[in-house]
């Protein structure tokens, strides 16, 4: 009897285990690396008057790009941590006024992103997220044929909020489908000289509409 018992308490214990697992749901835990594409829309932010006549006073692009990131689920609720670095292929065209959005002809350059996320489970595959955090950005100066840079470039400083939403295609891999929003409100200039200008006040806005696929470890 003694032998029936022990054995049916370890047969308890082996389905426990699982159990537990999925209530943290392991399918969204843990590091993450992915791959970034997408469309990208820089222009002049809600303060600006973008009815002038002249142009919309915006650049549009391709988006791409690498993430990485580490969630971590309890339940339906997942908490997680991300970076991301892009690049854009938005840039002013020939016939672009200089005045173009307040910084004259310039081509999207790198676009280094830290942030945070938080989601809850639509279904034991699906995420539904939200996120947000601090964006850094640069805009290549272009000569006066816009077939090449200065090497004078703006920096602009802001941040970023999103939503999004994450399905799991098996084991490890997953795809994703987010908007983000990025609001610049500050900016300096690297000169190609190497001088730096001090910070000046920006209104300049982003929308990207981006899809990624990835490996989860």
């Amino acid at each position: 009897m003694k032998k029936i018992m022990v054995a049916a308490l370890m047969a308890g214990a082996g389905l426990a285990t699982p159990a537990m697992a999925q209530s943290d749901n392991p399918v969204f835990t843990g590091p993450r690396v992915e791959g970034i594409l997408g469309y990208d829309h820089v222009g002049a932010g809600s303060d600006v008057d973008n009815d002038n006549g002249n142009d919309d006073q915006s650049i549009d692009g391709l988006l791409y790009g690498v993430g990485v990131g580490y969630d971590v689920a309890v339940g339906n609720v997942v908490l997680g941590a991300e970076a991301e670095l892009t690049d854009s292929t938005a840039k002013s065209g020939r016939r672009d006024y200089t005045d173009r959005f307040g910084f004259g002809r310039v081509s999207a350059g790198r676009d280094i992103y830290v942030g945070a996320r938080a989601g809850v489970l639509a279904d034991p595959a699906t995420l539904l997220y939200v996120k947000g955090g601090y964006t850094n950005a640069k805009l290549n100066v272009l000569a006066g044929d816009t077939n090449q840079e200065t090497d004078t470039a703006f920096k602009l400083d802001g941040w970023r909020v999103g939503a999004g939403v994450e399905r799991s295609l098996g084991a490890n891999t997953f795809a994703k489908l987010e908007y983000r929003y990025s609001k610049y409100d500050s900016s300096h200039i690297d000169y190609a000289s190497g001088a730096t200008s001090s910070e000046f006040d920006i209104d300049t806005d982003r929308h990207q509409v981006v899809a990624s696929m990835g490996w989860r470890f």
